[in-house]
């Protein structure tokens, strides 16, 4: 009788498995089909309400005759082109495309799509010409450059994750801050290219290379730092990395909470990230959300109209239902980004970032400098493994797991246990 069920059970797990993978097959081919139709409708629509189409990711890279992905320089991510579609490959798409129109993807200029917000908020950026990133700066609480102690002023730049903004930090890490920090450090809190009320050009293809170049301009340069810290969560910790393994010799001290890293060959990473991230999986639907919105770039697109263009609408609806005045800053920031800027910096920083974060970490392994990690067990974004990884690569980090914390509760719920960590790394780090 025991063999019997236990024959049983076996054949009821095989066969809900195959369930289960059938199920997931037939949605995902759906959506294949349905993004094969909407590359041709966005197209015509493109062409109706801007004079011009814009270019797409929907053919090989082979088809264009660039090399993108390889070299230092572009850090422009094949998984943008690599993403297969059964019915494209078939030749359902057999639209013709120009070379030429490689250089229009975005439909070029600095401006707002037809299919994007034109709210005052969400074209504040274009002002000044988009040339500066939304920072959010608190000067130590002092007259003076140095307190009764003598310690000079320090600095700490806060990068925060994808579809987030800087109010992940000031809302978290900056009212809890110790009066002698508070005294000490000048804290700059980022909108990072594409998010918050940071700037979202069109022609625009957000690379690390870009971002970097964009933090220089609005902290950096302006603000003449000639030392700094580094604290960023999930995407941000991508950016952090490489802006530390440049300035290798002036950084402080790196926090990443809840870094992405997968240790493999160059070639394999940015692949690899993306079905580690990405993978088309129906659950949980935090993964089938990545999946959805990374893979599919018109599906993905029409979201963003109905979402983050009428998100006026939304929030209006949200504030009635929930009987609030303001709505929580995570549900704001969801919305605050165009389709281009959220597509962009998921495959050229999340998944094209991967094939350089080796060299990151081993810049910074050789420079010394103090690295902290932070990840809850129950990271249903970001694998566990991450920061297990970045140990293996660099024995000198510390690595903290916080029990049945999540991508969000790593922080949200223990901000000050957090921020006391923060603020020790930090009098470590200059004491050393």
């Amino acid at each position: 009788m025991s063999l019997t069920l236990l024959s049983f059970q076996k054949w009821a797990i095989k066969c809900a498995g195959m369930l289960i993978f059938a199920i997931n097959f037939f949605i995902f081919l759906l959506f294949d089909l349905f993004e094969t139709i909407l590359c041709v409708i966005y197209r015509f629509l493109d062409e109706l309400f801007e004079g011009e189409s814009s270019s797409c990711y929907c053919h090989n890279r082979e088809k264009w005759g660039r090399n993108v992905g390889d070299g230092e320089d572009s850090k422009v991510s094949e998984t943008l082109y690599g993403r297969k579609n059964v019915f494209r490959q078939m030749g359902f798409l057999g639209i013709p495309r120009k070379l030429e129109d490689f250089k229009k993807i975005g439909g070029g200029g600095m401006g707002m799509r037809w299919s994007d917000c034109g709210c005052e908020a969400c074209v504040d950026w274009m002002k000044d010409g988009g040339q500066r990133l939304h920072v959010v700066v608190r000067q130590p609480s002092r007259a003076t450059e140095e307190d009764c102690s003598g310690k000079p002023t320090e600095n700490v730049i806060f990068l925060h994750g994808f579809l987030s903004s800087s109010l992940f930090w000031t809302e978290t890490v900056f009212p809890n801050l110790s009066e002698t920090s508070k005294c000490n450090y000048r804290l700059f809190a980022v909108d990072v290219l594409g998010f918050g009320r940071s700037p979202k050009p069109r022609d625009c293809l957000y690379t690390i290379s870009d971002h970097l170049d964009m933090i220089e301009n609005s902290v950096i340069d302006p603000f003449e730092l000639t030392s700094f810290h580094l604290v960023a969560h999930s995407m941000g910790c991508v950016i952090a990395l490489a802006l530390a393994a440049k300035y290798s010799n002036i950084v402080k001290s790196i926090t990443l909470v809840a870094p992405p890293y997968f240790p493999c060959s160059r070639e394999e990473a940015s692949s690899i990230a993306l079905e580690r991230l990405a993978g088309k999986a129906l659950w949980p639907p935090l993964l089938f959300g990545s999946s959805f919105m990374t893979r599919y770039e018109h599906l993905g697109r029409c979201v963003c109209f109905l979402v983050c263009r009428n998100h006026r609408l939304w929030e209006r609806i949200l504030k009635l239902l929930t009987r609030r005045r303001d709505l929580h800053f995570i549900v704001v920031d969801l919305t605050r980004h165009t389709h281009h800027s959220a597509w962009h910096n998921m495959h050229n920083v999340i998944c094209g970032g991967a094939k350089f974060m080796d060299n990151y970490l081993e810049t910074l392994a050789n420079s010394k400098v103090k690295i902290w990690v932070v990840q809850g067990t129950r990271d249903q974004v970001v694998p566990i493994e991450c920061s297990n990884n970045i140990k293996m690569k660099v024995p000198d980090s510390e690595v903290d797991h916080i029990a049945n914390a999540d991508h969000g509760t790593v922080i949200f719920g223990r901000e000050k246990d957090f921020t006391d960590k923060l603020e020790h790394l930090w009098q470590r780090a200059v004491a050393a």
